[in-house]
């Protein structure tokens, strides 16, 4: 007679080695921006010269406000002191408890999620491969690196410790696309799918926002580059929804079998499917 716990090992195999697999795609990424770092590090002749075709086409279309608002932000300590600990700690922070949230409590949505996520990352790797950017900060002309100016606040380096990628562990010329911005409108648009009221799902997009904000006045990345970032991943969520959704219904098995998530996620569809 097989007992309770018998017959639960079999699944709790397989949801180790799901774990696993998902933990491998992570580390395998971060395997890869780690290579591409070291494969762009040293093109800064070329990074310098993207940096400053992306300042011309955004003095064409006049939104070049990175100056003005470095300007502005960095002699304000109680402006440029969070806004630098916003940048160095919540898209390392919020982005993977976001992911293992949803992995452990929202299994439908998380693979959606997921895909669009890698993918948007994996493109914005070859972005950073093929088109090295120098960030603001890194150009001259009156940029100020909000973080290296508030240093004695936190544990990120100056400029100077920065230069060149030396002891960084950040590629230094990863401007374009900006997954700052990228992964923080990957995170509001999962918590607007999560969310249960409008007014919820509207506030969910303060966090990119703010990040987008951040990421412009602390001089690390071009408005371009944001807009870039957001729509790689924008583009990836779609294709992703449409690669996940679930298979049309055969003769073989009732269509609200075919269709319907698990019971605990059927209101993460409606929800995603709403907003």
């Amino acid at each position: 007679m097989v007992t309770a716990t018998q017959a639960t090992r079999p699944t709790t195999a397989r949801s180790r080695t799901a774990a696993l697999r998902e933990l491998a795609l992570v580390v395998g990424l971060y395997v890869a921006y780690s290579a591409t770092r070291l494969a762009v590090g040293g093109q800064w002749g070329a990074a310098r010269e993207h940096a400053d075709q992306l300042l011309r086409v955004e003095r064409d279309l006049h939104i070049d406000f990175e100056l003005w608002l470095n300007t502005l932000v960095t002699p304000v300590t109680w402006l440029a002191v969070p806004s630098s600990y916003w940048y160095a700690t919540m898209h390392f922070i919020v982005t993977p408890v976001v992911l293992v949230v949803l992995y452990r409590r929202h299994p439908w949505l998380y693979r959606p999620a997921r895909t669009a996520l890698m993918a948007a990352t994996l493109v914005a790797l070859l972005g950073y491969y093929f088109f090295p950017t120098a960030p603001p900060r890194l150009v001259g002309g009156g940029y100020v690196d909000t973080l290296s100016a508030t240093a004695q606040y936190g544990w990120w380096p100056t400029t100077a410790e920065a230069a060149a990628g030396s002891g960084s562990a950040t590629n230094q010329v990863a401007a374009m696309p900006s997954m700052h911005v990228g992964w923080a409108l990957w995170v509001s648009i999962v918590l607007a799918a999560l969310a249960r009221r409008r007014w919820l799902k509207v506030l969910a997009f303060a966090y990119v926002a703010t990040t987008t904000s951040v990421v412009v006045l602390t001089a690390n990345h071009w408005i371009l580059d944001a807009v870039a970032g957001g729509g790689l991943v924008w583009l990836c969520w779609v294709v992703a929804r449409r690669a996940h959704r679930p298979p049309v219904a055969t003769t073989e098995a009732p269509v609200h079998d075919l269709v319907r998530p698990p019971a605990d996620d059927i209101g993460d569809e409606r929800t995603l499917a709403a907003s």
